[in-house]
């Protein structure tokens, strides 16, 4: 047990949790699930750190093109790499696709942000008008 409390100590993290990283799935959520997540986070920090492996990689590219298409974000660096994942199935590791894509605000997030949610004030007062 004092070899087990010994490697403990030693335990270096090399990656920290990121409190403004996304791991993107395809296969739990819906993309503008991930594109509002990415809003939200670049409302709380300057920038957001999108990342996924294998399959969901063509996601995080989505995600990452519409913010920067809707003028939201500015695309800062795309890391690609492999890392080696245990798949239970077969018994053995297997090598799978990883990108990383770090995307910041523009300049005018913040306006454009604010602009969408008044339309989407006057849209339910427009909506809780009809109702009456």
């Amino acid at each position: 047990m004092e070899e087990v409390t010994e490697g403990v100590k030693n335990l270096t993290v090399t990656e920290p949790h990121k409190k403004n990283r996304i791991q993107v799935s395809n296969t739990k959520k819906p993309l503008f699930f991930y594109v509002n997540l990415a809003k939200r986070y670049m409302q709380l920090h300057t920038e957001v750190e999108l990342s996924a492996l294998g399959m969901a990689i063509a996601t995080v590219v989505t995600v990452a093109e519409i913010l920067k298409n809707n003028g939201l974000a500015v695309e800062k660096k795309i890391m690609t790499s492999t890392v080696d994942v245990n798949d239970e199935s077969r018994g053995r590791p297997m090598q799978k696709a990883k990108i990383e894509i770090v995307l910041g605000k523009t300049e005018n997030f913040d306006e454009l942000m604010a602009a969408a949610a008044a339309e989407r004030e006057v849209a339910a007062a427009e909506e809780g008008e009809e109702q009456n």
